[in-house]
């Protein structure tokens, strides 16, 4: 039992980790229409700028802080410089740009910090709990409490915040939303800004873990995008939810299925998202559209 819990608990850790970038996924769906395969370059990015305020002396809350702003900033002036160009063109136009982006964000950070792995200092301290005979980090228990106080934030905001509103309606019909009087280029800026922001909390609660690299959260990209898919583009709580799913299942798989092992159990979010594809194409949380003609 006590593998168990820890299999679990550990799960529940690294699917936060995939919930961050899943959020901020759906954060800039939710208010562009877009898929920004960049995400994780640019929370990288953004933990690379508060290791280098942390370097220079100031605390790391600070830093933080500091880097959570520039990284609104920086992602405001993304879509407004470069993402409106495509946004409501072709498609396959828009997600060839975002992933240009990302190979972009992660070339400047390998010129400015390197390809070494950076230490970086966690937030959280670096104490373990006994938790039903299963050791529990607290850093993985505070991630995991974060991930669900934003996933909280976010839904206040889509659903009950005019901010929120007026993000998505931009989203749904711009040219509706600006005949309401709704400052539409404003409002994107806005969207991907809080992405970026939320990007770059991702990035410094993982650093500490993985070490800082401009490729660290490539791999954790794939899952965030599953964990989207799977929970659904229109859902944070069901983004967070399948996230988790697929951090607990891949470790259950991993030792209890030895046909699958640790090699094979990068398989595991697809199988799901083929299944979820077939049943509920709309993700287990998403809204079904329907469009009358």
């Amino acid at each position: 039992m006590g593998t168990f819990i820890q299999l679990v608990v550990d799960g529940l850790a690294t699917g936060s980790v995939y919930a961050a970038l899943a959020l901020a996924i759906v954060l800039v769906n939710q208010a562009t229409g877009l898929i920004n395969f960049a995400q994780g370059g640019m929370a990288v990015f953004s933990a690379y700028i508060a290791y280098a305020f942390v370097r220079v002396g100031l605390p790391l809350i600070v830093a933080i802080l500091l880097a959570l702003v520039i990284s609104f900033f920086i992602g405001a002036l993304v879509e407004r410089f470069l993402v409106r160009r495509f946004e409501r063109g072709d498609p396959d136009t828009a997600v060839v740009v975002t992933i240009g982006l990302l190979t972009l964000v992660t070339g400047i950070a390998a010129v400015l910090w390197s390809y070494n792995n950076l230490p970086f200092p966690s937030l959280f301290p670096l104490t373990s709990v006994d938790i039903l005979g299963a050791v529990v980090s607290v850093r993985s228990l505070a991630t995991t409490v974060t991930i669900l106080v934003i996933m909280g934030v976010l839904q206040v905001l889509f659903l009950r915040t005019k901010l929120g509103l007026a993000l998505r309606a931009v989203a749904d019909n711009p040219g509706s939303a600006a005949f309401s009087g709704l400052p539409v280029g404003r409002l994107l800026m806005i969207g991907w800004g809080l992405a970026a922001a939320l990007g770059c909390i991702a990035g410094v609660l993982v650093a500490p873990q993985l070490t800082l690299t401009p490729g660290m959260l490539d791999t954790a990209l794939v899952y965030a995008l599953a964990a989207v898919i799977l929970g659904g583009l229109s859902s944070p709580i069901g983004c967070v939810v399948a996230a988790s799913a697929i951090g607990v299942l891949e470790n259950l798989v991993a030792v209890y299925v030895p046909l699958v092992g640790h090699d094979l159990k990068i398989a595991v979010p697809f199988a799901l998202i083929f299944i979820i594809l077939i049943l509920r194409p709309q993700g287990l949380f998403g809204r079904k559209v329907v469009v009358r003609v």
